[in-house]
């Protein structure tokens, strides 16, 4: 049998690793931290990271504690233009940049993100 990507990465170490870098940098960012309403940081990033566990094949911890993940659903409230999208990824791609993956895995994970990312805009730039 196969390793899943999960484990080839390096499991749950990996993933805490990529969502913490990500939200440092997200954390510095004033456009996209206003899209998290939550003071805190920390129950968003950990929500990310259990989903991103359970999408590469680990534990199911996303679907037994939040049930099915329905990205656009959960997003729905909060305005994704193609700007904040762009905002997300930069921060997102320099934390995979920082794990240091085999280039395999490090261009699934790429394909991924940009994918997914992508599917998340659900509004226009504002006009100004």
């Amino acid at each position: 049998m196969t390793a899943s990507f999960y484990d080839r990465v390096g499991g749950e170490q990996t993933f805490r690793a990529l969502v913490d870098r990500f939200y440092q940098g997200v954390a510095n960012d004033p456009p996209l931290r206003a899209l998290y309403p939550e003071e805190d940081l920390g129950p968003a990033s950990d929500r990310l990271r259990l989903f991103l566990e359970q999408y590469w094949g680990g534990p199911r911890t996303y679907q037994d504690t939040r049930g099915h993940p329905r990205l656009r659903i959960r997003h729905a409230p909060y305005r994704v233009t193609p700007t904040q999208r762009d905002r997300w990824l930069r921060h997102m791609l320099a934390a995979v940049d920082s794990l240091d993956l085999p280039a395999a895995e490090d261009a699934e994970l790429r394909e991924y993100l940009v994918r997914a990312a992508d599917f998340m805009v659900n509004a226009l730039e504002a006009e100004g």
